[in-house]
């Protein structure tokens, strides 16, 4: 990775810390793009010039986690979330669950889904068993996570994927 695009993650990243700071303190509606470039020590035009929303600033810093997360744990399958790995899913939510918690509280539980479609949907996908299967997970595990959010964590990761994997093999019982 260049040196230009290294710098360009951190700074976008930066704002979006900056954003999650913010919204501890108050909602999101009232926080101005300001005050998110102060927070990261950068000026507006380096806001516009990466993010259009702050919804997309908060998708963009999910994903990053996610890939360093990923990362981390040698997740060989990271952006395709199946059975398999849904024990991954859910330690990675659970890990993280203190922004989980911020972004669902102030209402931006579509932030969440937007990041985990990133990720699990690849850009070009032709096969349309591929497309179908991709929404499936998503779609399901999302369910899940945000239930298991309401419910303040009550499983463990290990409980909701094998719970994950009980419904995809037993899904009527």
């Amino acid at each position: 990775m260049s040196k230009n695009a290294m710098t360009t993650i951190f700074l976008k990243e930066c704002m979006a810390d900056s954003l999650l700071k913010l919204m501890k303190e108050k909602d999101i509606s009232k926080i101005t793009i300001d005050e998110i470039a102060a927070g990261a020590g950068v000026n507006r035009s380096t806001w516009f010039r990466n993010f259009d929303t702050k919804n997309e600033a908060l998708t963009f810093k999910l994903v990053q986690i996610w890939n360093r997360w990923a990362d981390e744990h040698d997740v060989i399958e990271r952006n395709k979330l199946t059975v398999k790995n849904s024990l991954d899913f859910f330690s990675f939510n659970y890990e993280n669950r203190k922004i989980l918690d911020t972004l669902y509280h102030a209402g931006l539980d579509t932030v969440i889904y937007e990041a985990f479609i990133e990720i699990m949907m690849p850009r070009f996908i032709v096969d349309p068993k591929e497309c179908y299967e991709a929404r499936f997970y998503s779609f399901g595990l999302y369910g899940l996570l945000e239930e298991w959010i309401k419910r303040d964590y009550a499983e463990s990761p290990k409980e909701m994927a094998n719970m994950f994997i009980k419904f995809c093999v037993e899904p009527f019982s």
